[in-house]
């Protein structure tokens, strides 16, 4: 009981605080629906239901994957965080089937729906909050790939680099950044559908929300199932090469491997040496690799290996190669 609590306090805070904020947002949203009788109301219940039980399931999958490495599971449960998140998608994705659904039946026999002032006052409410824990997330986007920044510039670089947060991390910002958009979408039909006889607006407004959670759905997806089957990081092996290159005892890098665990990496490096260096030298040229790779956000074990300087340049052909890639 006592490891279980360790893991969760280095569970992903993002997911946790969204997860508390979702539910009791859901809760507010579900009172209201069954006063109102709102579809668009419905949609935004059964996403808020869907992102509560998501981040929920992130939370727990993220301090879990932290656990340490087992004989029977020597290379550790950084991928368990990718597991669960494939599984989580399919709650969201139940949840934007029935959101269509609904939404498509209430296009077909359009009614008014009642307690306006109710439905307005809970959503605008509900925007409030998610744009918080979106923002949230943005400021732990930053955190994670290292970026400081003050002002809109959250924003802009956030949304820039927000492929490179935690899958935790990115599965939060994008559900947030689909659940603030859904929400201002259902208040804007929901006054429409209130001031005019147009009262398809709120069956629109459902299928639109739910297409958008099944965006959200497809690109989680892609990105753990890649996780799930042990995903290069193209990008941090150029920066792992360089940083060999650099080193004043290396003549070349002959292979640079880097393998995602999870919120993980392990590094695989083959250097070319002066043949002529001692046992003493190389071992020096090992521990400056290993210290200056373990500095870099997110690699947690190097493997360091040496060949003789074969005199001809191989990183070069490797960079050509990445960019390609």
């Amino acid at each position: 009981m006592g490891e279980l609590w360790k893991l969760l306090k280095q569970g992903n805070k993002s997911a946790f605080l969204a997860a508390i904020i979702n539910a009791v947002i859901a809760a507010v949203k579900g009172v209201a629906y069954a006063f109102t009788g709102n579809v668009a109301m419905f949609a935004e219940t059964l996403h808020s239901v869907g992102d509560a039980a998501n981040q929920f399931f992130v939370f727990i999958g993220s301090a879990l994957s932290k656990k340490s490495p087992t004989p029977r599971f020597p290379n550790g449960f950084g991928r368990l965080v990718n597991l669960v998140l494939l599984a989580a998608v399919l709650v969201v994705g139940i949840m934007a089937y029935e959101t269509i659904i609904e939404g498509y039946q209430h296009i077909l026999h359009p009614t008014e729906s009642q307690g306006f002032l109710i439905s307005v006052g809970v959503l605008s409410l509900a925007v409030i909050l998610e744009a918080f824990v979106l923002f949230k997330a943005m400021k732990e986007t930053l955190h994670e790939v290292g970026i400081e920044a003050k002002g809109f510039s959250i924003v802009t670089q956030s949304v820039a680099n927000v492929n490179k947060a935690k899958a935790a991390t990115k599965l939060v910002f994008l559900e947030d950044t689909v659940a603030t958009g859904g929400g201002l979408l259902a208040l804007i039909a929901i006054i429409i559908s209130h001031y005019t006889p147009y009262h398809q607006a709120e069956g629109i407004a459902s299928i639109i929300i739910g297409i958008l959670m099944f965006i959200v759905v497809g690109k989680t997806f892609l990105d753990n199932a890649a996780g799930v089957l042990g995903e290069a990081d193209l990008a941090m092996r150029s920066v792992i090469g360089e940083i060999a290159f650099k080193d004043p005892g290396v003549k070349d890098v002959q292979e640079v491997a880097v393998l995602k665990e999870g919120d993980e990496y392990h590094v695989e490096l083959v250097v070319e040496v002066d043949p002529s260096i001692t046992v003493a030298e190389a071992d020096d040229i090992k521990d400056r690799l290993e210290d200056r790779i373990l500095r870099e956000n997110g690699v947690t074990d190097v493997i360091v290996e040496f060949d003789e300087d074969d005199k001809y340049s191989k990183w070069k052909e490797i960079e050509e190669k990445n960019k390609e890639e």
